[in-house]
């Protein structure tokens, strides 16, 4: 590339399981407003997830380790800049994708294959994530 191109290299550690390959996606998040209140969660039992937005928005992230179903005093909540990816591990609890401001296009890096990928849960008590986070 004759030194035109920058590289940053092996940002997510994509794991697809033994039975697993690795897919590439886009999703369309539709903007959450605030308060948000969590009422589920999910994990991918058997591969990672990376997200990297696409469209200069921050967005939210709410984890919780992996493990035994999370309940809500497990959870964290992050906001993540509109430059900024997140790679979930196999089983990490997760929220699905919560976008703000508008409607944000993410680029995914994702499992496909044979076997159930897909837990979720409902929290016995809910969530409530605070509007004061809109003002970041």
């Amino acid at each position: 590339n004759a030194g035109n191109t920058e590289r940053y290299h092996d940002l997510a550690n994509i794991d697809p399981g033994p039975e697993g390959r690795v897919i590439v996606s886009i999703f369309r998040g539709q903007p959450r407003t605030l308060p948000f209140t969590v009422h589920m969660m999910e994990r991918h039992p058997l591969g990672s997830q990376a997200f990297i937005p696409m469209s200069g928005r921050p967005y939210l992230v709410v984890v919780a380790p992996a493990g035994q179903a999370p309940a809500a005093r497990d959870l964290r909540v992050f906001l993540a800049r509109a430059d900024q990816g997140v790679n979930y591990v196999t089983g990490v609890w997760h929220h699905p994708l919560l976008a703000l401001e508008g409607v944000s296009d993410f680029l995914v890096v994702d499992r496909a294959g044979p076997g159930h990928n897909c837990d979720e849960i409902d929290l016995d008590t809910p969530l409530v994530i605070d509007a004061s986070l809109h003002n970041y």
